[in-house]
């Protein structure tokens, strides 16, 4: 019998509608209420300049509060955009955290970010990649204890932990391939672009290429780790879910060219939602769509955002509890006091 079991996480995009300070406050209470749910794990991304796409530039400060306001919930970044950042200063910053919060941080981080948040930076986004690999060397000597100064001088406070639980993002299977070789989790993206099948199942069929290329990497004796993010709001108002899931339409069809979605003419709303990959509904309705995605029952971590729906934050909140008590133990997750004491009497 496998001691593993399926992680539950909440992803905030810190986007609720109000000033900096509004976003910031509901998103911490709504990692609280995750934690009070049961969720595994909180994330929150790293956006810089746009407000429209991403509120937070600054992941470590908003986690270290939500450290202070939690005890159990693990905290993750995805992503730090590592070719934006200072990567012995991301080491610092994530050492420092993962002390603070009793060992509760998962560092995620990849190569992304909008191409025009590059050249305040100093950087041409055609470079990422190359940047990105140099940056990453550089954290991962870091983080595992490498000499970092002429006088012997390294990491402090000392964090290789953080080496275990690190997660990297791709949205190439060559990517998820080195990525596996490496040793990461592999993070797979709401914003992947997928032509691969239809419907509901696009998303997932394209996915399933980089699970299976990051699993035949790994080197053998490494746990495959995979996060998969999925947009899913619940409600238990089918009246209150249509009117949520216009508004994610509506949210979606700019962003459709980037991601490889070809929007036909005239296409209804429920073929809208299954193009855009969004799931609104009752428990029932979305137990029913989630079920057959193949990769959310292959992934170790089962991630919801509720972006670009966004709903109003009581709203959220409520589907939180609903998705805790109801959607995610018909998926297979497991609560943790539960799957303890089913080890326990094992």
């Amino acid at each position: 019998m496998t001691t593993h079991r399926q992680r539950l996480g909440f992803f905030t995009r810190v986007l609720d509608d109000g000033t900096a300070g509004e976003r910031y406050r509901l998103a911490l209470e709504q990692i609280r209420a995750a934690e009070t749910a049961g969720f595994d794990s909180a994330w929150v991304a790293q956006h810089h300049f746009h407000e429209q796409e991403g509120g937070l530039p600054s992941p470590f400060v908003l986690l270290s509060h939500a450290a202070a306001q939690t005890s159990r919930i693990l905290l993750g970044t995805s992503i730090v955009t590592l070719p934006l950042e200072a990567p012995l200063r991301v080491a610092e910053d994530a050492a420092v955290l993962s002390l603070l919060s009793g060992g509760r941080l998962e560092l995620g981080i990849g190569s992304g970010g909008t191409p025009s948040s590059f050249p305040p930076f100093g950087h041409d986004p055609a470079d990422r990649a190359e940047i990105y690999a140099r940056h990453y060397n550089q954290l991962v000597a870091a983080l595992g204890g490498a000499e970092l100064t002429s006088d012997g001088g390294r990491l402090y406070p000392a964090a290789p932990e953080l080496l275990d639980s690190l997660w990297q993002a791709t949205f190439s299977a060559s990517g998820a391939a080195r990525i596996g070789a490496a040793g990461s989790g592999l993070m797979l993206s709401k914003t992947q672009p997928h032509t691969d099948g239809n419907g509901f199942g696009a998303l997932a069929d394209t996915q399933l290429r980089l699970v299976e290329a990051h699993a035949t990497a790994l080197p053998s004796g490494i746990r495959p780790r995979v996060f998969a993010s999925r947009n899913l709001v619940v409600v238990e108002d089918e009246e209150l879910a249509e009117r949520l899931a216009q508004r994610g339409i509506e949210r979606s069809l700019p962003t459709a060219g980037s991601l490889g979605i070809d929007v036909p003419a005239g296409a209804s709303t429920e073929e809208l939602l299954a193009l855009f990959d969004i799931h609104v509904g009752t428990p029932q309705q979305v137990i029913a769509q989630l079920g057959e995605d193949h990769v959310l029952t292959a992934a170790s971590d089962i991630v919801f955002q509720s972006h670009p729906v966004d709903p109003p934050h009581e709203v959220l909140l409520c589907s939180l509890d609903l998705i805790a008590t109801e959607v995610a133990p018909a998926l297979g997750w497991i609560p943790s006091t539960a799957h303890d004491e089913e080890l326990s009497h094992a």
